[in-house]
């Protein structure tokens, strides 16, 4: 068992082993004592707190020899200090001595300071006043004597200042004063007005001397200034829509007569043999004229509007009814301006339209028209004179354009063309077609503003097509008619017989040598579709047109329906199965009944009679007796197979309910299955459909 140690070794021991090795202060003064503990011996052991100790006392001392200047520094600044407290008490007893001694000069100066600020106070009040309410003798002179310039407006501004300012001082008790100083400034500012609107109605005179004048800054500053006086703005706005006036007039028939200077433009007069360009050419130059018209108006008569010349946007003053009311007096006096230029244009628009124009003339001429009232009503307003113009004259031009083709629709329908041998549409349809599509390429082409809408083309089709139409119908019932005719006088030839005979397949495929020859109402269909056809397909790919060609598509499916079924009932009747039809439909509507007849006691509907038409049924069928109409004189591929497979499937919907009827046990057929030897899905797989 080892042995105990002591209780205080064991101390000692266990605080030893507890000090961290690791911590800055212990390692700190580790590297401090290996500065001067050179020797590990006992001895040096011994005397390490010693020598610790006499470390410590070399360091202390090395700290006192170095400080020594700087508290022999310190003693001096001391010293220092002391002699400046010292002066300073002398300069605050010299400072208290002379303060005695000047009281008296510093209390008058500040009672006369107070004084003069006082004076100085009334002083300014009084420049206010006169400021306020009195001209100087250069601001009266400037008002009636001197010419009108900067001077002038300066004055006027005080004047109307002056005005202002004597309202507020009737509020007060000066009243009588605010009055006299009222009627002071009256006098000047309605003498001041006057003599500005003298001025203002000669320079608005210079203005119509000059094609395109221009405004100077001091009439705009004028014509603001007369806006406070309404009456007297208003002489200055027909002094200047006067002179305008005239001015445009001119000018506009120097440009239709003479042309430019020099020559150059070449008068608009010399291209009247081109309907189209003479109009074009005399809407432009209006509407090149309006533009600048506005502009110069503008900056005249309402120079605060920040206006934009082109035809989409305007941007007005921030004030919104000052903008709107100058925006009135604009477009009336834009209005008057123009009112000379209407009638030269009037008159020479009719006489280009009692030129009779052609078809495509006259409507290009209508679009023109439409575009440039749109145009020009949005800078000089709906309800003006060149813009009721405008419009009367596109009104014109399109009852021009329609009654051309009213009368070549009446043509048509006049003298109807004779019906081609192959059922081809007549050329009176190519010409209406490409008539059409050319004024679909100018409706297309033709210029449009930014708030008109385009015309709508659905009556101008309507009047090119419709009377086509018509002609092609006229034509197809005078086929059908023809037909008709044709067809009794052979029935009335033929030798008549008993009315029950027996009937062969020989003698059914007899009357007619092959079924593929269209019947007369057929053939007239057919032609009726082809013309229909013959409208649609240069339309199909034409927007404006889409609507017309679904109608067109409708009456051409129809028109196909009725075909296939005529000539299916027209098979029928060959074969002798259409009257057996009329007996089985008949039947089958009162097969309820229990003392219905049965079809094979009925002589029409007997074994013998229906195994005869169906034996031509068959051979039609199957083309062993004949074949069935192709309709190879339908242009169109896509109508002509439509047509074949509306013929077979009516041909099997008839078979199918003669089939059921006989294969019925209440009709009483002794044998069914040899009358109807094929059934109906078979028929159908042989009319592959």
């Amino acid at each position: 068992m080892a042995a105990t140690l002591a209780p205080g070794v064991s101390r000692k021991l266990k605080k030893v082993l507890e000090t961290r090795t690791d911590s800055p202060d212990l390692l700190a003064s580790l590297g401090a004592l290996s500065t001067f503990y050179v020797q590990n011996t006992p001895q040096a052991r011994r005397n390490l707190k010693s020598s610790v100790e006499q470390r410590s006392l070399a360091i202390n001392r090395h700290f006192l020899d170095a400080s020594l200047p700087a508290q022999k520094s310190l003693d001096r600044v001391e010293g220092e200090v002391n002699a400046l407290s010292d002066s300073w008490k002398k300069i605050e007893e010299a400072l208290s001595s002379c303060s005695a001694s000047t009281g008296d000069i510093i209390s008058t100066t500040e009672r006369l300071q107070q004084e003069l600020e006082v004076i100085t106070q009334r002083q300014e009040i009084v420049s206010c006043f006169l400021q306020d309410y009195q001209l100087s003798n250069e601001e009266i002179h400037a008002l009636r004597e001197e010419d009108i310039d900067e001077k002038f407006f300066k004055a006027l501004l005080h004047v109307q200042e002056i005005h202002s300012n004597c309202k507020v001082l009737l509020r007060t008790h000066h009243q009588r004063a605010g009055l006299e100083l009222m009627d002071m400034m009256s006098v000047y500012q309605e003498g001041a007005y006057e003599r500005l609107c003298r001025w203002v109605q000669v320079e608005c005179k210079k203005l119509g001397d000059t094609d395109n004048p221009e405004v100077s800054e001091l009439l705009r500053k004028a014509v603001l200034c007369l806006k406070e006086r309404p009456v007297l703005f208003k002489y200055c706005a027909e002094e200047v829509a006067n002179m305008r006036h005239h001015a445009l007039f001119r000018r506009f028939i120097s440009a239709l007569t003479r042309g430019g200077p020099g020559g150059l433009p070449r008068p608009i007069e010399v291209h009247a043999h081109d309907p189209l360009r003479y109009v074009g050419d005399m809407l432009g130059w209006l509407h090149q004229a309006l533009a600048s018209e506005r502009e110069l108006i503008a900056a005249l008569l309402d120079p605060e509007a920040i206006s934009d010349s082109g035809p989409a946007n305007r941007r007005h003053s921030v004030r919104e009814g000052d903008s709107s009311k100058g925006e009135s007096d604009i477009t009336s006096v834009l209005d008057r301006i123009f009112e000379g230029a209407c009638r030269p244009f009037k008159v020479r628009v009719e006489q280009v339209l009692q030129s009779q124009p052609s078809l495509i003339v006259s409507y290009k001429l209508s679009n023109t028209l439409e575009f440039y009232g749109y145009t020009i009503s949005e800078l000089l307003g709906v309800d003006t004179a060149l813009c009721n113009t405008i419009w009367s004259l596109r009104d014109a031009t399109q009852r021009t354009f329609f009654s051309i083709l009213k009368s070549r629709g009446e043509k048509l329908l006049r003298y109807p063309p004779l019906v081609a041998v192959d059922l081809s549409p007549p050329p009176a349809v190519r010409e209406g077609i490409s008539l059409l599509l050319e004024l679909i390429n100018t409706y297309n082409s033709m210029m449009v503003s930014a708030s008109g809408k385009g015309l709508n083309f659905d009556p101008v089709i309507s009047a090119i097509l419709d009377p086509i139409i018509q002609m092609c119908e006229q034509a197809a019932e005078a086929q059908k008619s023809k037909g008709s005719l044709a067809r009794r006088g052979r029935t009335s030839s033929d030798t008549s017989g008993n009315k029950r005979d027996s009937i062969s397949v020989d003698a059914i495929l007899s009357k007619n040598l092959s079924t593929s020859f269209l019947s007369a109402e057929s053939s007239s269909k057919v032609y009726l579709i082809n013309c229909l056809s013959a409208i649609e397909e240069p339309l199909m790919g034409q927007e404006v047109a889409t609507s017309y060609v679904n109608n067109l598509r409708s009456m051409i499916g129809t028109h196909v329906r009725a075909l296939a079924e005529k000539e299916a009932e027209s098979i029928l009747t060959k074969c002798g199965l259409s009257s057996k039809m009329s007996y089985i439909k008949n039947y089958s509507s009162t097969n309820s009944k229990d003392d219905a007849r049965p079809l094979a006691d009925v002589v029409e509907t007997s074994p013998q009679m229906l195994l005869e038409c169906l034996k031509a049924f068959y051979g039609l069928v199957t083309g062993t007796e004949g074949s069935l109409p192709e309709f190879e004189q339908l242009q169109v591929p896509r109508l002509r197979s439509d047509a074949c497979y509306g013929l077979a499937r009516a041909l099997a919907e008839a078979y199918e309910l003669i089939y059921k009827a006989v294969m019925d046990p209440k009709n009483s057929y002794p044998d069914p299955r040899s009358l109807v030897k094929h059934s109906p899905e078979q028929i159908r797989t042989i009319l592959e459909i």
